[in-house]
């Protein structure tokens, strides 16, 4: 299937932040246990599908004309000392949102939030290796400058037998 690479990367930048990043509402999920958010425009779909709180792991999918396109999974979570300590996770993730939300998603490639980005005592860098046809990287987040949270995460585009 050919596919436009540039109208890939646009939808992924405003299904990324009208899902997860932006608050958008959760679906029905389609396993126990598994928090599901989706977003549709014309004949695509994306769909990120995840499990866990402080260590959590997920896996994201656009389908164009409801044949799997592109797909990214991800992983990791709070630095174990913070596994009880729910009211500073939901802090992180807050951050996490804003940062997944910032850069120019839609003009250039970026998988999860920009290069850097920074509130307060906040700080959160992602490094990423490859392009939207095949990537791996990792974000973190870290708080008055000490690792607090880490995910890992790789994808790519999906190619079907015909």
């Amino acid at each position: 299937m050919e596919v436009n690479l540039k109208e890939l990367n646009k939808f992924l930048g405003r299904a990324s932040v009208a899902t997860y990043a932006g608050g958008g509402p959760e679906m029905d999920p389609t396993e126990p246990g598994f928090k599901d958010l989706e977003y549709k425009e014309g004949n695509w779909r994306y769909k990120d599908s995840y499990t866990g709180f402080f260590q959590s792991w997920g896996i994201e999918t656009v389908w164009f004309k409801e044949k799997p396109l592109w797909t990214q999974v991800y992983g990791g979570g709070m630095e174990k000392k913070y596994h009880k300590n729910e009211k500073f996770a939901r802090e992180t993730f807050s951050f996490l949102k804003k940062a997944l939300s910032e850069g120019e998603k839609q003009k250039s490639f970026q998988p999860r939030g920009p290069k850097k980005f920074s509130n307060r005592d906040w700080g959160y860098s992602c490094k990423v290796s490859g392009n939207i046809e095949r990537f791996q990287g990792r974000e973190e987040i870290k708080y008055k400058k000490k690792i607090v949270f880490l995910h890992i995460f790789v994808g790519g585009l999906v190619v079907s037998q015909k």
